[in-house]
């Protein structure tokens, strides 16, 4: 989040932004927030003025009991003192409630170099890779080529767990692995530590580094626990240092997570209800970075380019969008997508996001890193994906299937695959 010191000394920039953003609402809200702020900040003087003058009179009367005074009046004065403490801190409460509701919802600062824009529409193209193959033949979906592979089992998913999961089997399901061990070997020679986090998280942390609409759109709660299943390795990864304070030569700190994810988000037709492409549970490769605030833009084209790199190695052509004020949600300063060419819809699909999300969630979760100096900031924080694989199996599956129905390995892959160099129909 922002930080109130921030909102308070750029209120024009913050609304500014919000309009950029499409978010009208938002920027009354800027006003009722400095206002609710400048109340809060006056209750805790006043509050702490009562309790010194209740320590004030509580010397008097011990003084005046020793010459022997008359304390009634002053006996009076300091049994008001505590009910209208009271009142005040339930009042700050209150106040401070409403603060944390504002500051919880109102977005990242956007970079000047986020194209504006309502929707993904107005996404701005920023290159294009890669050699399109040509087909002479009826291309297969993603779907059909796994289970004419005898590589997966959809109906049988859906009877044990319901529509957007599915079965891998043998071949396939190896695919899917090669898929992860390719990019976390690319990632662990670039100086990235591998990470397999926890796949439950506690609210608190979580609420760290999403946007709060997430839990009642995206993640599953575990039952009669404020636990909830992972989305994405990011946000565990995140969280880990939480309430900590690291040292300056102890970043920047890289992460490759490894996990499954958890959505409650899914396909609603066509291509995505008969597949991998977009499910409830799915395995991915993130990679995650914690840096110095004037680091942050040279490691966003990092991961971008370690991203790049993976789909390159693959050889599936792919493009780069730098998404707009209208579509990049409220945690990010700048976001890129990485999209896969599919030669059977003849269009670009998204595989994976690059968010520099600046010090938004390191605010929220409260992190920050002692300088040389002894001075203390909050940490920037990247995620990328690198390789989320029911996408990836999607692209590779479309665009190196052949004419008789096998599937070609990509070669770097081959390693991976034990040596496999073609699936065929068994």
């Amino acid at each position: 989040m922002l930080g109130i010191k921030f909102i308070r000394e750029n209120p024009d920039l913050v609304k500014k932004d919000l309009k950029k953003r499409h978010e009208k609402e938002m920027i009354a809200w800027v006003d009722d927030l400095l206002k609710k702020d400048e109340e809060y900040r006056k209750s805790l003087q006043e509050s702490q003025n009562l309790r010194a003058n209740r320590n004030k009179a509580t010397l008097e009367i011990n003084e005046m009991k020793k010459q022997g005074k008359n304390i009634s009046a002053k006996i009076k004065e300091i049994k008001e003192l505590p009910s209208k403490i009271k009142n005040i801190e339930e009042k700050q409460k209150e106040l401070k409630e409403k603060i944390n509701y504002y500051l919880m919802r109102i977005p990242n600062i956007l970079h000047e170099s986020v194209p504006f824009g309502k929707d993904d529409s107005d996404n701005l193209v920023v290159r294009e890779v890669g050699k399109k193959k040509k087909f002479d033949f009826k291309l297969k979906s993603h779907g059909e080529m796994i289970e004419d592979l005898n590589g997966g089992d959809f109906n049988r998913a859906v009877k044990t767990a319901g529509a957007g999961f599915y079965y891998l089997k043998g071949k396939i399901a190896l695919l899917d692995l090669a898929l992860q061990r390719y990019a976390i070997d690319l990632l662990v020679k670039r100086g990235y530590t591998l990470v397999e986090p926890p796949f439950l998280m506690n609210r608190k942390a979580y609420e760290g580094v999403t946007s709060l609409a997430d839990f009642e759109n995206v993640m599953y709660k575990i039952d009669g626990e404020e636990l909830y299943l992972i989305a994405t390795s990011e946000h565990p990864m995140g969280a880990m240092f939480m309430n900590e304070v690291l040292k300056e030569s102890e970043i920047p700190i890289k992460f490759c997570g490894v996990s499954a994810c958890f959505r409650k988000e899914i396909g609603s037709h066509g291509i995505d209800t008969r597949g991998t492409f977009r499910v409830h549970q799915f395995s991915k490769i993130e990679q995650f970075i914690f840096c110095r605030p004037e680091q942050s833009w040279k490691f966003h084209e990092e991961i971008q380019k370690n991203a790049e790199d993976l789909y390159k190695g693959l050889k599936i052509p792919y493009r780069v969008v730098n998404v707009c004020t209208g579509d990049i949600g409220i945690i990010a300063a700048k976001k890129y997508d990485l999209e896969a060419w599919s030669p059977r819809e003849k269009k670009y699909f998204e595989v994976g996001s690059n968010s520099n999300c600046t010090a938004y969630q390191a605010t929220r979760l409260n992190i920050k890193y002692e300088k040389k100096n002894g001075e203390r900031e909050f940490i920037h924080t990247l995620n990328n994906t690198a390789i989320a694989t029911s996408r990836a199996l999607r692209a590779v599956l479309e665009n190196y299937q052949n004419k008789d129905g096998s599937l070609t390995i990509p070669k770097i892959l081959v390693p991976y695959m034990n040596g496999i160099t073609k699936i065929e129909k068994e």
